[in-house]
Order: structure tokens, then sequence, then C-alpha cells
């Protein structure tokens, strides 16, 4: 396979190979160079022809340019290139019969050598080989020199397996290269790709952090200073003087997870805090904000990994969000459980329950959502059942052993 065709697609490694090649020509133009003049000279010691050594000059000012240019050449003509080389081959050794063998080992054996730059398949290359030693006998047999094709025979052969050697040495270094240089250029490709992957999750992570904390804990705080409003329009001062306390708290408590998700964002670990005292703060919370009752049960062996802590809080202190804002419910069960190698949790209520084919369709609601992705990210399963007496989520997360920390 000619190698310039191998990455065709990529003009940088194209403009490689040329480099390469190049550097190669110039040591074969040397040598071919040396072939010229030791068969001008060989000529002028057993008589010089004029008419003939102008011709072998023309001729062999065509081999030298067809040789530079070969590398343009399409593929589908080459076979025209080593042709028209080999007959250029032919013609300079008739003109030049004393210099024949000269001509013959000096430049035969550099053809087949080029044939393994362009092909590259023993086939061809072998059909190059043929055709070169074709023309080899044909003209040691005409011009007559039986006796001394004895003698040029092994120069011939010794020739032939040192460049042919050298050839392929050159050309497998030059592949090696360009094979390199394609891997390092996916490997950067692959390195920019994890880039791009890894700030669309910091981008999800950071939204799911300023929805779990903000803007949950913004529509607690706007939903109780309704409260307050409705009580002070009705003259209930000392409740809105509760409500108002708790408005103060949990704008505390927003700050602080605030504080947190920053110091998350910039040291990427998670507060090492009990997992049921989490949830039972959770719940407390959710209980002094809405006076809902929560029937919890909690029972919890195993030390978690601090990410399973981190998402499975989150996504319960969505779930109670969701409740305060949506559901109209008046009970709230809250179940975290552990079976082998799995951790449940369960959150459910006697709400008004929703429509789920909805979600992720609405504008603006991103919180069922946002646990999906967390439940994707932990590895578990999540199950979202809702009618109107009530909704019930189930969660199953698979815990691995030797992953707490």
């Amino acid at each position: 396979m000619n190698i310039l065709n191998m990455f065709k697609n990529d003009k940088n490694l194209q403009n490689e190979i040329n480099d390469e090649i190049i550097v190669a020509r110039f040591p074969v133009l040397l040598w071919v160079s040396l072939v010229y003049a030791a068969s001008v000279i060989l000529q002028v010691v057993y008589g010089l022809n004029w008419v003939n050594t102008l011709i072998f000059t023309l001729c062999y000012i065509v081999h030298l340019y067809l040789h530079w240019n070969l590398y343009k050449i399409p593929k589908t003509k080459v076979w025209i290139f080593f042709l028209v080389q080999g007959l250029l081959i032919l013609t300079c050794a008739l003109l030049m019969p004393y210099s024949s063998p000269a001509i013959l080992i000096g430049l035969l054996p550099v053809l087949i050598g080029q044939s393994i730059g362009i092909y590259y398949q023993k086939r061809k290359i072998s059909l190059v080989a043929l055709y070169c030693l074709v023309i080899f006998f044909y003209t040691m047999l005409y011009l007559g020199n039986h006796y001394d094709l004895y003698l040029i025979m092994p120069l011939f052969s010794l020739m032939l397996i040192l460049v042919v050697a050298y050839a392929s040495l050159f050309f497998q270094q030059v592949h090696a290269r360009i094979r390199t240089q394609t891997f390092l250029r996916d490997l950067e490709k692959a390195h920019k790709k994890v880039e791009e992957l890894t700030l669309a999750n910091e981008r999800q992570r950071l939204a799911r952090d300023l929805h779990d904390t903000l803007a949950q804990g913004v529509a607690g705080i706007i939903m109780q200073l309704e409260a307050v409003n409705a009580h002070l329009t009705n003259g209930n001062t000392s409740r809105s003087q509760e409500f108002l306390q708790i408005s103060m708290g949990q704008a505390r408590r927003i700050l602080a997870e605030a504080r947190l998700a920053i110091d998350n964002l910039r040291v990427k670990s998670a507060a090492n805090i009990e997992f049921e005292e989490s949830v039972g703060n959770e719940i407390r919370r959710f209980t002094l904000a809405t006076g809902i009752h929560i029937h919890s049960q909690i029972e919890i062996v195993s030390l978690l990994p601090g990410t399973i802590k981190e998402h499975s809080l989150q996504i319960i202190s969505e779930c109670l969000m969701n409740i305060t804002k949506h559901a109209k419910a008046d009970s709230v069960w809250v179940n975290v459980s552990e079976r082998p190698g799995i951790l449940h949790l369960e959150v459910r209520d006697n709400g008004a329950g929703f429509d789920t084919n909805l979600i992720g369709q609405k504008t603006g609601h991103y919180g069922i959502l946002g646990m999906q992705e967390r439940v994707r990210l932990i590895g578990g399963n999540l199950d979202i059942k809702s009618r109107p007496t009530g909704t019930h989520i189930q969660i199953e997360v698979p815990i691995h052993e030797g992953e707490g920390k």
C-alpha cells in the first residue's frame, strides 16, 4: 500500500511523509549520480561515442526527474512509472555497452527498492523485481556478455540484497513513525473529549447543588414568609413569630449549605458525617417548616461510601421539598434500610400525586431530573409511582464492600 494513500485524509501526516521521503531521496540521487559518472568514465576508457553519450545523458536526466517526482504520481498510474524507468535503464545500458554492468547493478536494485516504498505488498514488489531481472538478463545476453554474467550476477545479487534491506528498514521506520504520530493525535483528541465530558459533568453537578441548596431553600423561605403574611393578616402574631424564627433558621441553614457546596467545588470532598443523623436533621427541618408528621424508620449498619451518602441525602431532601410544594399531604413515610449489598430508600405520602408522564417536560421543574441523575451516578435504580391518593418513590443502590469512607 502506498504510504501516502494510507493517510490521505490527514494533510499534516502527508506533509510529514513527504519530508521523510525527500530526506531519503538525496542518498539515492547521490548514488545514481555516481553510477552516471562511473558509466561515462568506463565508456571513455573503452571508446566514447558522443551521440550515444548525449542520448544516454538525456535518458538519465529523464530517469532522475521521474525518480524525484515519483510520489506525485497517482497510485493508479504508478505501474507506468516502473515500466518507463525499466525501459530507460535498458536504453541506457544498450547505449553504453561497456558501462552496462555498472548501469544494471547500480539502477535496477534501486528501482526494486522504490517499489517497496510505493506498494508495500509482496505480490506487486515481486512483479517489479521479476521485471527488473528480465531487463538484466536480456541486456547481458543481448550484448553478448555471457562470460561476464557469472561475475556480474553475484555483484548484482549483493547489491539487490543491500538495497532491499535498506528500503525495507527505512519504510518500516517511516510507517512506525507515522503510526506513532497517529496514535498521539488520537490520544490528544481523546484527552480533549475527556476534558469536555468532565466540564459537562461539573456543570451538571453545579446545577444540582444550586437546585438542592439555593433553589429549594429559597422556595421554602418564600412559603414560610407567605404563612407569616397570612397569620399577620389574621392577627395571629405569636404564630407569625414562630414562622419567622423557622425562616431565620432555614436562611442560616441555606447559607451553611451554600458554603458547603462552594467548599465541595473547591476541595471536591464530601463532609464526613453520620448518614442517619443527616437524614434525621432533614426530617426535623421538614416537620418544623410544614407541621407535617413523618413516620420514619432508619436502619443502617454498614459504613456507606461518601458519594452514596451525599446523593442519597440530597434525594431525600428533594423528595421532601416536592411534598412541601406540590403534594398537599398530611402524612409522610421515610424508610431507609439495608439489605445484603443493597441500600433501600423509600419516601411516600398521601397527597394529590402527579402525572409521571410529564417528568422533564415542564420548564423550570428539574427536581426529579436531578434525582434521576443522582441515582444514575451512584449506579442505583429509581422507581416512581404516583396516584391521586399519593406518591411512592423507591430507590435501590448497590453497596460494594470496601467502598466505605
